[in-house]
């Protein structure tokens, strides 16, 4: 590859540029996911959270923070609303009495695997263009740039960025009362 190819003269169109085409896509991709995800009643950042406790039934909100880089106040918050919405229950934790155990509703069980769903047709379609043996390729590439920038392997920015509850809107709110 030249020079040409991986670094852009000073005035090159925006699309030969990997920061112009990487926030582009990842502004479309993070729409396109969130539309997939709205059938379910459901935010990018309420999937990932479903999705972690699927696979650590039990853990405590701290644990669960923790895990996912999310600060505890804004954890909080989002186990309230699952909780309010009859996805998530507090138990009391086994191996401390100040803390709850968190889980699953059969109801939420069933919302995340359709999310997993949503998530391998979002995948197929994003990498429709993308020959099936250039797949692990691209995958390696976008890591090795993701672990050079600092990105967290714990958990997507929508959770580490987050500062409290998922505010639904009243449309919303309709919809899922709807159902």
């Amino acid at each position: 590859m030249s020079d040409q190819q991986t670094s852009p003269e000073a005035g090159a169109p925006a699309m030969d540029r990997p920061a112009f085409l990487l926030s582009s896509l990842g502004v479309q991709v993070a729409n396109e996911f969130t539309e997939r995800l709205r059938p379910l009643g459901l935010e990018p950042i309420e999937f990932a959270l479903l999705a972690h406790l699927e696979s650590a039934e039990g853990s405590s909100q701290q644990t669960l923070a923790e895990a996912l880089g999310v600060h505890r106040n804004a954890m909080v918050g989002l186990v309230d609303e699952l909780e309010t919405r009859g996805l998530v229950q507090r138990h009391p934790h086994p191996d401390d009495r100040r803390a709850k155990a968190l889980h699953l509703t059969e109801r939420a069980r069933e919302l995340v695997e359709r999310g997993y769903r949503a998530a391998d047709e979002h995948d197929a379609d994003l990498l429709s263009t993308v020959e099936e043996s250039e797949r692990p390729q691209l995958i390696s590439l976008l890591r090795r740039v993701a672990e050079d920038r600092g990105v967290s392997p714990r958990g997507h920015p929508c959770l580490t960025q987050h500062p409290g509850p998922v505010k639904r809107s009243t449309t919303d709110r309709a919809d899922e009362d709807s159902r």
